[in-house]
């Protein structure tokens, strides 16, 4: 008997020390397979460092490699050289040392130029203009140079100065400016004011360090200055740090409320985000404008006020980023932006829109169809659906601009145009009233037309594309009059489409004028003059009743819970 005990004893050992040794090895497998793969890279780069007809630059073939690594993974895990700091320094705080200008390359000068100088910063305070060419920094010849370089050549050390050499259209000799650069904070919060009697307005641009002090102090002015509801807009705002998102909406919602959760694989990448503050104001009516730039730490905000119907969301459907990353150091100098987690609003919910882990042939990631979407229930019982972004409650009609404006505005036609005009006149109407004459439209479309402007036409390349496959599959011989007949339809005509597209055009011009004058806040009280997402927000919140019906489910169900 005790013989049998003792051989049963052995083969339970025997299985668990198997067991063991199967699960080492499948934890040594994985770490073989990490060192044989590094081990491959590292010869493959030796011998091509060694053999190849052509020197090699490391940093280059290496920093390739790199990238095509990280492109297996999600869209957002991204590597930064050190020389490429600066660029991840200014995405998390908005800060940078420079003169305070935007700048684009203008081909027909072959030179970069100021397009927008920033209030209060040394470009501006030293005399610069929109439409200056920037000829030479420190005597350094600037003909060809990409923007990328030349903002490398104003960026450096707070304090330190340069000359710098421009051409002014109008002038006939170049001038020389000594300019010092400064510590520049891009403005979180550009503009915000009343657009309404009791309305106020906030324009929020990023998620950058201390952004929710700027909006909270924005927030207490207007409320001093009479505003009883307020817009949140964010537009185009492409997210940032997740706690200013949090900060933010403690400023709307009562201390101790769950308003973000994340979940990682590491057990440090995941949390629970709560109010901790006192409110500034639950009570009052708010609208938040979204869009489908408006990502990340915007969808937070958007979504958990939404979740937990404490805003109105107006737009168009947002862009559906549910990951969160962090900044990892590297060695020399260098970071690494990784995704550890996803987020989750309040009813559990997550907005990502890319399942990054299937791709299509092409290797692209596939965007998660609105047919696999579940629903979910915000705290009043309003059903809400994950991954594909956050779905407005009032939808607003998206612009779709014609394909003209983008050539008139990258040929930098509108732009010159702008600066001629700037240079007949020394002032201006207020942005809140300035519009542009018919008479200076006419002389903007013979600008144009004396430009030798060409564009093309979406509609064209579809025929031409449609033409090709026609000849191929046979069927070109029998339906050619009717692709003649389609064809001299869709001619360019340079009159009638200056013509068609004038309000959208005379819109943009006026914009680029305006802040010529008045700088960013100048452009964005001109461009909200007409700003169909914000007369709806402003119709909504001037309804109780209709605003209420909104945050009113059809069937209340009381819970934050998930039909999946």
């Amino acid at each position: 008997m005790k013989k049998f005990v003792d051989k049963r004893l052995v083969i339970v050992v025997g299985i668990v020390l198997v067991a063991c040794s199967l699960f080492s090895f499948k934890g040594d497998n994985r770490n073989f397979q990490i060192s044989k793969n590094l081990d491959i890279f590292n010869s493959v780069f030796k011998e091509l460092d060694l053999f190849y007809v052509d020197t090699i630059n490391p940093e280059k073939v290496i920093g390739v490699g790199i990238k095509a690594m990280l492109a297996q993974l999600d869209p957002y895990t991204e590597y930064y050289p050190e020389e490429q700091s600066e660029d991840l320094k200014l995405m998390t705080t908005g800060k940078y040392a420079g003169i305070g200008s935007v700048i684009r390359f203008h081909k027909n000068k072959n030179h970069v130029v100021i397009a927008e100088p920033y209030e209060n910063m040394p470009a501006a305070e030293s005399g610069l203009k929109a439409g200056d060419v920037l000829l030479e920094i420190d005597g350094k010849d600037l003909t060809g140079k990409t923007t990328a370089e030349v903002s490398d050549l104003l960026r450096g050390e707070a304090g330190t100065s340069f000359m710098v050499k421009i051409e002014r259209p109008g002038t006939s000799q170049p001038m020389e400016i000594k300019m010092t650069r400064k510590n520049i904070q891009t403005p979180a919060v550009p503009y915000y004011g009343m657009v309404d009697n009791q309305v106020g307005y906030i324009l929020l641009n990023g998620f950058t360090e201390n952004c929710s002090r700027d909006v909270r102090r924005a927030l207490i002015d207007l409320k001093q200055k009479g505003a009883t509801s307020l817009v949140l807009d964010l537009r185009g705002n492409h997210g940032g740090l997740m706690g200013e998102a949090v900060e933010i909406l403690n400023l709307f919602l009562p201390k101790g409320v769950e308003v973000l959760s994340t979940k990682g694989k590491l057990k440090q990448a995941s949390s629970v985000s709560k109010t901790t503050k006192e409110p500034l104001d639950v009570n009052m009516p708010l609208a938040v404008l979204v869009d489908d730039e408006s990502a990340s730490a915007s969808e937070i905000v958007a979504g958990a006020l939404q979740d937990l119907d404490r805003a109105v969301i107006i737009g168009t459907r947002t862009y559906g980023k549910g990951l969160v990353q962090i900044i990892r150091d590297l060695p020399y100098s260098g970071n690494l932006k990784v995704t550890t987690s996803k987020y989750y609003i309040p009813s559990g919910r997550c907005v990502q829109a890319i399942n990054y882990q299937n791709r299509d042939a092409g290797g692209r990631p596939e965007r998660i169809p609105d047919s696999l979407t579940h629903v979910f229930h915000t705290a009043a019982g309003r059903e809400v659906r994950d991954g594909g972004g956050v779905t407005p409650d009032i939808k607003v009609k998206d612009e779709k601009l014609p394909t003209m404006l983008f050539y008139l505005v990258n040929d930098d036609v509108l732009f010159d145009y702008a600066t001629d005009y700037c240079l007949k006149h020394p002032e201006i109407a207020s942005p809140e009233t300035f519009t542009l004459a018919d008479t200076d439209y006419a002389e903007f479309k013979e600008q144009v037309k004396k430009s030798n402007f060409t564009y093309d036409k979406e509609s064209e390349k579809a025929l031409k594309a449609l033409k090709e496959i026609a000849g191929i599959e046979g069927y070109m011989e029998d339906a050619q009059p009717e692709f003649e007949a389609l064809e001299k339809k869709l001619n360019h005509n340079l009159d009638r489409d200056l013509d068609h597209f004038s309000k959208d055009i005379k819109r943009l011009i006026e914009a680029e004028i305006v802040k010529r004058y008045y700088f960013q806040k100048g452009a964005i009280v001109q461009q909200l003059k007409d700003d169909s997402d914000l007369k709806e927000a402003l119709k909504v919140l001037a309804d109780k009743t209709a605003y209420e019906a909104v945050l009113t489910p059809v069937a209340a169900t009381n819970s934050l819970t998930s039909s999946k």
